[in-house]
């Protein structure tokens, strides 16, 4: 008998400690709910928060959502990894932010964010590239650039350098080598408008001197799939190279200049962000990049997502922002927001 009370008064305990638990949490998370009630906070979550563009496009859009009202902006790291930025999304999530911005790592979990963001009722805006089906359908708000005609003006600038510049001395030695990020949808048609416009203005140069290379965006990746191609055609002593992004063509430079190949060749970025460095070099085969203010992203997707929030102003589908193109000659009044 003894031992049955024992056992009873055991389990009373250890129910009443189950129950005091469950409303401490109870309480905590009414506690939070009711710190943050008459607050805005959002969140931006970036792919690469290492690469200077993510870093100023997200530093950009926190100043804007502070100065619009925001009582602040949670800033996370992606790191390129699709577990590091589903963990990040369902954080700020079960915080509760009112609304979120995302850059993903990889498109494929476009519909897994939308899906989670639309669950908790939050507002989410794609920036940079966009969240959308597999037929390329928009599935929230995107900001970003015309990746299309980008590509084609950069393509144009380098058929008017090279013949500017007379840098194709042997048709039969020159190649062309276009850096693809083949996964990333914004991305695919800067390298289809670079193609078409090389095309376009060189209709006789040889198909089979045109090459192809792939790589994920970060500077090393384009290093590495520059190189593999140059190694292969040891015959080609002259390289004019473009890119998706100024990673891939600083990548490509610093595997030309390996290759002792960089005096012949030309290297031409999108997105400016890394420029300045190449072209305050005494010398670098980077000679131009499309400028995109990725300050202007980031202010921009801040400003709708706030209105948004605050006002309950409908978020365009999709907004785009223009590029220019920057040599060691203008960069320095083009750029001058990014340079301060």
């Amino acid at each position: 008998m003894k031992k049955l009370l024992a056992i009873l008064l055991i389990t009373l305990l250890t129910m009443g400690v189950v129950t005091g638990c469950g409303s401490e949490k109870a309480e905590d998370s009414q506690t939070q709910k009711e710190e943050k009630d008459g607050k805005i906070v959002i969140a931006g979550i970036y792919k690469a928060l290492d690469q200077v563009w993510f870093i100023d496009e997200s530093t950009a859009a926190k100043e804007e959502a502070l100065k619009l009202g925001a009582d602040d902006m949670l800033l996370i790291d992606a790191k390129m990894n699709p577990d590091t930025y589903l963990a990040a999304l369902d954080n700020v999530i079960s915080q509760g932010v009112d609304g979120i911005l995302v850059c993903v790592p990889d498109q494929q979990l476009s519909k897994a964010t939308v899906d989670r963001a639309k669950n908790a009722g939050i507002p989410i805006i794609a920036v940079d590239d966009a969240l959308q089906d597999q037929d390329g359908k928009l599935l929230a708000p995107w900001v970003g650039i015309d990746s299309y005609d980008i590509g084609k003006t950069i393509g144009n600038f380098m058929v008017d350098y090279v013949k500017e510049n007379e840098t194709m001395e042997d048709v039969n030695k020159t190649g062309v080598l276009l850096l693809t990020m083949d996964t990333v949808s914004s991305c695919v048609p800067r390298t289809k408008g670079q193609l078409d416009a090389w095309n376009e203005k060189m209709p006789d140069f040889p198909k089979e001197n045109i090459f192809t290379s792939d790589y994920n965006g970060e500077t090393a990746k384009g290093f590495d799939a520059a190189a593999a191609v140059i190694t292969a055609n040891p015959n080609i002593k002259t390289w004019l190279v473009m890119a998706p992004n100024d990673e891939g063509s600083v990548g490509a430079t610093r595997a030309l200049e390996q290759a002792g190949l960089d005096k012949e060749s030309v290297a031409i970025g999108l997105g400016g962000h890394l420029s300045k460095g190449e072209f305050e070099r005494e010398y670098s085969a980077f000679k131009a990049s499309a400028y995109i203010n990725s300050f202007d992203v980031g202010r921009t997707s801040a400003k709708e997502m706030i209105e948004h929030v605050k006002d309950g102003k409908e978020i365009p589908e999709r907004q785009v922002v223009s590029a220019k193109m920057v040599t060691k000659e203008n960069y320095k009044e083009i750029m001058k927001d990014a340079l301060q």
